[in-house]
């Protein structure tokens, strides 16, 4: 929904947030269901009310849990049975400078007296932390804290030890020393957002003590719109990759009347160093993971011209995919998607045309579409957009587009075959298949929540939940890495099943990265589950399939198995059987290591 997209129109989102909410409610579409603990330490109603509307805007129906008015602390550390029987899958803490109580401006306080009262207040908020944790395993959003709204000591307030503004300063420090440590804790950046939106609207007195919140109201979506991107990110809702136009959108001007030598790109200009600002950002996001391509009409030759001009930032080996022709821009989407693998609803299309981008709009509704006008505004409405909310960050998510690229030459390879599995042990495949290793964790736990098409269940997995999963016996885990002659794919499949009664396994989970489809992984996992199954005396694997409007893909993959069909409902959901003592082992391409533990 538009409105719910940034820039924020928070007065229209505040006014209508009930007739917006029906309209999302009433829209058609599929959604996870989450229970979100809310513990403020002031008034958290609109804030509830307004971080709803962005959870189903990005696909999660909340049902919440509010504090009342400044327990959130209390709500926690002592027993709550309400709290209890909630279960939170997300427990977010809304607290501000306000709720800051160890401080005191008193210029006789020695150092050690102030780090004393920092550590007292670090202490208050850690071990509310380590309880939710202990109690609840589930992640944890908190706010760190904005500036003061006065300075006592001026400018001095930054670095004297009396100074509040220190106080917070360091308190904020320790809070992302704790984050350093807890993978599913994340921090709510309100000392940002307060600045950004500008401290002294944000912090206005009147909304404290007239309501007790701790922001104006006009801010509320902005705060609220930040928690979204977290808790989407948490659970897999982040886009994938950038599609690019190249003429006014990475550099000025246009390269097929121009020239080369015309368009303004580098330091020479300032539009030109306006241009470089941007593809320094798009290089920095391709870092951490941000698939780049191109959509460009354009002949392929002025395309790359314009990217090997010798002050673009951006080269051509920075892009997993190039389409620069003068077919239609939604036609080169659609192609793009399918060549990496993954759903157009994971694509973010960038185009300085507004036709382009409402052709696109109305033809690839499931496609992200910033508007952007001048070039000076567009890193801000990328980056402020959230598209790619980093609440994680791995190996594998930094090796993305070197792994994508990879798969481009694998396509070349396949073309030289007439023989599919010709080509498939042409590629030389190794995989590593084995119990979890603790180091793999956090990738695993994000793949069960960014998997969507090669995904049986679909079910999702926090950090605190896939870490209980590991010590438990009651569990047969497998995760698969695949390497080739082109490269490692890293960590592409995971397959968690729970033992019944000693002899029978239930699949929880099975689910593999869309980069390794046609491979015969599948089949190299299942070979694998089945001789772990054995050494645990099971007898049956079950196996079950939830249909959702992406994992078609997947509806006959244990028929393929060689599972018997138990049942199945009306929606297409089925229930699947196999008698271990009647497998036989599906035959592969791929060679097959343990851990080299």
């Amino acid at each position: 929904m538009e409105v719910l997209k940034y820039p924020l129109d928070s007065e229209t989102i505040l006014k209508k947030k009930r007739s917006i909410k029906r309209e999302l409610l009433n829209d058609g579409s599929q959604r996870i269901k989450k229970n979100i603990a809310i513990l403020g330490g002031s008034t958290t109603n609109d804030i509830m009310n307004t971080l709803e509307l962005f959870l189903l805007n990005s696909g999660i129906e909340p049902t919440f849990y509010q504090s009342e008015y400044a327990q959130y602390r209390n709500d926690i550390i002592f027993p709550n049975a309400q709290l209890d029987n909630f279960k939170p899958d997300i427990i977010f803490i809304h607290t501000s400078t306000r709720n800051i109580t160890e401080y005191s401006f008193d210029l006789n306080l020695s150092p050690k007296d102030v780090e004393d009262a920092i550590q007292r207040e670090f202490e208050n908020f850690s071990t509310m932390w380590d309880t939710a944790f202990k109690k609840y395993s589930c992640p944890i959003v908190q706010n760190n804290f904005e500036k003061p709204l006065y300075r006592i000591l001026g400018n001095r307030d930054s670095y004297d030890i009396h100074g509040k503004t220190y106080f917070i300063n360091r308190l904020n420090l320790k809070f992302y020393e704790y984050a350093q440590m807890h993978d599913d804790f994340h921090i709510n950046d309100i000392d940002f957002l307060s600045a950004d939106y500008g401290l002294t609207k944000w912090g206005n007195p009147y909304y404290w003590h007239m309501y007790k919140y701790a922001l104006c109201v006009d801010a509320i979506p902005e705060l609220s719109y930040n928690v979204c991107k977290i808790i989407k990110s948490i659970y897999g809702k982040n886009k994938k990759a950038l599609v690019l136009d190249l003429d006014n959108t990475l550099w000025g001007g246009v390269i097929g009347d121009d020239g080369q030598e015309g368009i303004e790109i580098g330091q020479e200009t300032s539009l030109g160093q306006l241009y470089s600002e941007v593809q320094t950002y798009l290089k920095e996001q391709s870092s951490v993971g941000v698939m780049l391509t191109i959509d460009s009409k354009n002949d392929y030759e002025n395309a790359i011209l314009g990217l090997n001009h010798p002050d673009s930032i951006l080269k051509v080996d920075d892009f997993v995919n190039i389409k620069a022709n003068w077919l239609p821009k939604s036609d080169n989407i659609v192609s793009i998607a399918d060549e990496l693998n993954i759903l157009p609803s994971s694509l973010v299309f960038v185009d300085d045309n507004p036709a382009e981008r409402e052709i696109v709009r109305q033809t690839l509704k499931d496609v992200e579409v910033p508007n952007i006008a001048n070039p000076e505004d567009y890193i801000m409405r990328l980056d402020r957009s959230g598209f790619f909310e980093v609440t994680s960050l791995s190996q594998d998510d930094i090796k993305r587009s070197d792994m994508y690229k990879a798969n481009v030459k694998r396509n070349a390879q396949q073309s030289l075959f007439t023989n599919y599995n010709e080509y498939l042990k042409s590629l030389n495949m190794v995989a590593t298949i084995d119990d979890f290793l603790p180091i793999y964790i956090p990738r695993i736990t994000q793949l069960t929540n960014k998997s969507n098409q090669f995904n049986l269940t679909t079910k999702r997995y926090t950090q605190s939940e896939m870490e209980r999963i590991f010590h438990d016996d009651a569990y047969i885990r497998l995760y698969g890495k695949l390497s080739d002659r082109f490269g490692d794919n890293g960590i592409v499949s995971v397959v968690i099943g729970k033992i019944v009664d000693n002899s029978t396994l239930h699949i929880d989970l099975w689910l593999m990265s869309c980069r390794v489809l046609k491979r015969d992984f599948e089949y190299a996992m299942l070979n694998e589950l089945v001789k772990v199954c054995k050494t645990r005396g099971i007898k049956t694997i079950f196996g079950y399939y939830y249909k959702t409007a992406k994992n078609s893909m997947v509806k006959c993959l244990y028929r393929d198995f060689g599972f018997y069909l138990k049942s199945i409902d009306d929606d297409e959901n089925s229930i699947w059987e196999l008698d271990i003592d009647t497998y036989i082992e599906k035959q592969s391409t791929i060679k097959v290591e343990k851990n080299q533990k």
